[in-house]
């Protein structure tokens, strides 16, 4: 599968790319090209090889077969040094939020400031804590508790912090999963309104048809281990391939994530 013609210049390729665990395929022959300061997202039923895809992009899985390029890099051949100033260059919002319920909302963000930006004052950690906290919609949230806090807020607790080092390329790893309805609707307005402020590249993994179609760019669907459609949003949604068409209808119009769903369940707080 080919990537969009004419889509802006791409900071990450992957040509090719064959992974398996044993004799089980996750990852067929996937080439897909992402392009900068864009939002794509990737979808596909579970045990499809999203997540593994993403992994490949930060050098936590190696191909098989084929080349991964990650800002001109080729991740096969990086060394350590290379391999480090490449995932400084990314952010990344866990599927869970992955905050550590041991440390403040404020801690937290700040964490990978004072792991990899040592040379800031504790003055300059907290000022830019204050800022991404307030990007997110969370301002004065710094010394809560991550306990006290809801599905939706935890998400953006985590933006925040994947955000914190500015990076260029953010990812996203089921951003919507856990949450009811609406307040996935407001984080996929998160998502809008930080690609608008920020200009980074964003790159989604999901399962949540609706959510993506709003805020991604393109769109790229992995199916038993192959990348079966990737084109713009647009034309993505009018898709002729059977099971393109079908992932989109169920996911779409089945019981659970139907529109009328959404209007009548109830919100959480976010």
């Amino acid at each position: 599968m080919d990537s969009p013609a004419g889509t802006a210049q791409s900071i990450i390729e992957l040509d090719g790319v064959r992974k398996c665990f044993g004799r089980q395929v996750v990852l067929d022959d996937v080439t897909i090209a992402f392009p900068q300061n864009a939002t794509t997202a990737i979808i596909g039923p579970s045990g499809a090889g999203k997540s593994v895809l993403l992994k490949h992009l930060v050098g936590l899985l190696y191909a098989d077969e084929g080349r991964v390029s990650v800002f001109g890099t080729d991740m096969a051949s990086a060394s350590t040094r290379q391999l480090y100033g490449i995932r400084r260059r990314f952010g990344m919002l866990f599927q869970d939020g992955a905050l550590f319920d041991s440390l403040t909302v404020g801690e937290n963000v700040a964490f990978p400031l004072e792991h990899h930006m040592p040379q800031l004052s504790e003055e300059e950690r907290w000022v830019k804590v204050a800022e991404k906290l307030g990007w997110v919609g969370l301002p004065g949230f710094e010394k809560r508790s991550i306990s006290s806090l809801s599905g939706g807020q935890r998400k953006r607790v985590g933006l925040a912090r994947a955000i914190i080092m500015e990076p260029e390329v953010v990812l996203f790893d089921e951003p919507n999963s856990g949450l009811d309805p609406l307040t996935s609707d407001s984080i996929d307005q998160l998502i809008l309104d930080m690609k608008d402020r920020l200009g980074i590249t964003f790159i989604i993994i999901s399962h949540d048809i609706i959510g993506t179609i709003k805020v991604a760019d393109y769109i790229g669907m992995l199916y038993e281990g192959r990348l079966v459609e990737y084109a713009p949003t647009k034309n993505f949604i009018q898709s002729h391939i059977p099971v393109v068409r079908s992932f989109l209808r169920r996911n779409i119009f089945g019981p659970r994530d139907s529109l009328n769903q959404r209007k009548q369940q109830a919100p959480e707080q976010s």
